[in-house]
């Protein structure tokens, strides 16, 4: 069984206030081959938009990474005291996945960085440094680092493989977590070890497990491409009409097994569905590009768009479902390239109390 902490931790939901989003300034050129050239200018954008909310803590390389994007944020009118940059040298940029995960406590009066372990989704070499990043985030916030084990053994998660409201339901995919053969995190681990370390270190009770992620994912199988709560109660997922499309049989499938979820409480949540771009392909390559990749930061919602009929609609749906704060659309056909969009390149830090 995995160790219950006494002190019982809980990974909030995104919507609650955050002291800060982490973002990495990008670096790595082969995460965008032959078109990295606008992605410093994409990602000047996102801060612009998180800094009237909240503190950025941004991760840089060294002074000469900060230096750059220093420049590039101040030529786009971001306030540089709203910005933090922490020298943590890198592999990639999908902070998400490999950056800070913080819980908080149950009395609320402090927040800790929770370590699951980064192996580049158990598909890439370079991930050496950006295991790192979490406890260098605990060190310089001077916060708890809580390492997640399971059956004796360090677990790997990354942040976008799972997607919370808060008071318990945790929403994930079999493709990722649970194949046997491709990309495999944790090898051995059942829905059961999985339900367990959700229980046990995230305050996550209740799991809904859906089927499989969308076309094109790099990750294999990344919930926050497919599926997001958007308040304790109501869930977004991504829905492909066209029968034609690779997407079409698992998101209905994925519908389907949300029509028979539930929430902690034992009633079911409400299904709303979010359109799909047309596909998006560049070098012969379908990319992930999806709406449900979108960020809730304190003062906006920022939503990836993709040159698409349907860019509107989403930004109305989602407009209607999250009403205290502006939903504010960010291109992102270059972002996409890298095989992710703005959820996956932030990672929120909750406040202690909120």
């Amino acid at each position: 069984m995995s160790h219950h902490p006494t002190n019982t931790w809980s990974f909030p939901a995104e919507w609650a206030p955050h002291a800060a989003t982490w973002l990495g300034w990008p670096h790595n050129t082969s995460d965008w081959p032959g078109r990295f050239g606008p992605i410093p200018w994409v990602f000047s954008e996102i801060v612009r938009h998180l800094s009237a909310g909240e503190i950025v803590r941004l991760l840089v390389q060294d002074a000469a990474h900060e230096a750059k994007a220093r420049n590039i944020l101040r030529r786009v009118g971001v306030d540089l005291q709203r910005v933090e940059f922490h020298r943590f040298p890198t592999d990639r940029g999908w902070t998400r996945d490999s950056g800070p995960m913080f819980v908080r406590s149950q009395s609320g009066d402090e927040t800790a960085v929770v370590r699951f372990r980064f192996n580049a989704w158990a598909k890439y070499p370079n991930w050496k440094r950006d295991v790192k990043v979490p406890e260098r985030a605990a060190k310089t916030l001077k916060k708890k680092l809580l390492p997640v084990e399971h059956a004796g053994r360090p677990v790997v998660l990354e942040g976008g493989s799972i997607d919370v409201n808060g008071s318990g339901t945790i929403l994930t995919t079999e493709e990722c977590l649970l194949d046997p053969k491709v990309q495999v995190r944790n090898p051995g681990f059942t829905a059961k070890d999985y339900e367990s370390v959700f229980a046990g270190h995230l305050g996550a009770r209740n799991t809904i497990w859906l089927g499989k992620g969308i076309a094109g994912d790099d990750t294999h199988g990344h919930v926050d491409d497919l599926c997001r709560f958007v308040d304790r109660t109501t869930i977004v997922l991504a829905m492909e009409h066209r029968s034609s499309d690779d997407n079409y049989r698992p998101l209905r499938e994925n519908k389907e097994r949300l029509q028979s979820a539930m929430l902690e409480d034992g009633t079911r949540p409400t299904v709303v569905e979010l359109p799909m771009p047309s596909p998006v392909i560049f070098d012969g390559q379908r990319l992930p590009a999806s709406y449900a990749n979108f960020y809730i930061a304190n003062a906006a919602v920022l939503i990836p768009t993709f040159n698409d009929p349907n860019d509107r609609k989403a930004l109305g749906i989602l407009s209607e479902l999250i009403t205290d704060r502006p939903v504010v659309g960010i291109h992102a056909v270059d972002l996409v390239w890298g095989l992710g969009t703005l959820h996956c390149l932030t990672q929120q830090e909750p406040n202690p109390r909120g």
